[in-house]
């Protein structure tokens, strides 16, 4: 049982150092989130647990390595030549034109509860575009609605 409490211990000292190392109060980790911030302190003071979709979410909010936010193992933050690494592989496979570019910067820049809304978003933009493409061929134009011609 001292084992469990040491390690609760050091997963909240753990939680505790990733957002003072963000720079961010328990209020504004709490809002990029989408948690109270009550949820915030108690895992702070070892008095309840992040799931693992908000310590998933919480390594991305502050920077830091899941695994050493999770378990302790490894390094807190990544190395520069990782990342570095890390970024150019991603940007080289999935931005190839300006206004991509442009979408996926929002999409990083937004708050973590943002996230969701603005994907569920994009996807009904596409799908309506897609069936409207379908339906009126190349010439739709803006007039034609989303209902068909």
């Amino acid at each position: 049982m001292s084992q469990d409490l040491q390690t609760a211990g050091a997963s909240a000292h753990r939680i505790r150092m990733a957002r003072r190392s963000a720079g961010l109060s328990q209020a504004q980790m709490a809002i990029e989130l989408g948690v109270q911030r009550s949820a915030v302190s108690h895992w702070e003071a070892q008095r309840g647990k992040p799931s693992m979709n908000n310590l998933r979410q919480l390594a991305l909010l502050t920077g830091v390595q899941f695994e050493w936010l999770a378990t302790g193992r490894g390094p807190m933050t990544p190395s520069a030549e990782s990342l570095l690494d890390s970024v150019a592989a991603v940007d080289a496979l999935l931005v190839d034109d300006p206004q991509e570019r442009r979408l996926l910067n929002a999409f990083r820049d937004a708050p973590m509860a943002a996230r969701l809304p603005l994907l569920e978003l994009a996807e009904q933009l596409a799908s309506h575009r897609t069936g409207r493409r379908s339906r009126g061929g190349l010439g739709g134009g803006l007039g034609g609605g989303f209902e068909g011609a």
